[in-house]
């Protein structure tokens, strides 16, 4: 026993530096895991401060896209309800004028009856085709109405979707 007693000092010397130099080793670990562990989480905090303001500047910018669209939208809504209004103001212009042409077709259909019969015939003819020529007159007049306000429609509807276009391909 007198070998253990003189080793024991020496053993109970290097298991003393042995545990002050784990604890040395474990001290260290644990700080650089702190440091590196506050390192993350700042750079996670800026991560999702970046992200919010991203995504707040991308809505702000949808809300303007969109402020924009609305805008073109109620303008070419204008724009058609104005067509609207001035096709409806041609039509009663234009009824009028085909009134004027019946009457005027008519007039001319009584002033030539009468007289002798080759000249009635002729008269009769005649009159028949003015008032063809006056039927003829009215629909195309009609039909030139209709398309000019489908034309204006359609023109007044492609301003708007360009316009709308423009905004969101800035």
């Amino acid at each position: 026993m007198s070998i253990w007693l003189r080793v024991l000092p020496y053993i109970a010397a290097v298991l003393l530096a042995g545990g002050a130099l784990f604890g040395a080793y474990h001290h260290g670990v644990t700080t650089t895991d702190a440091t590196w562990q506050a390192k993350w989480n700042d750079r996670n905090t800026r991560d999702e401060e970046a992200r919010v303001a991203n995504e707040v500047a991308a809505r702000t910018l949808e809300q303007s896209y969109q402020h924009s669209i609305d805008k073109a939208v109620q303008d070419g809504q204008r724009t058609i309800d104005q067509l609207t209004a001035d096709a409806a103001t041609a039509r009663a212009s234009a009824d009028g004028l085909r009134g004027a042409a019946d009457k005027l077709a008519a007039r001319l259909a009584t002033s030539q009856a009468g007289g002798n019969s080759c000249t009635a015939a002729a008269s009769a003819a005649a009159s028949r085709a003015v008032m063809v020529l006056a039927d003829v007159f009215k629909r195309a007049d009609e039909r030139a109405g209709d398309l000019a306000g489908y034309a204006d429609q359609s023109h007044a509807r492609g301003v708007t979707c360009e316009r709308a276009f423009d905004v969101i391909s800035r």
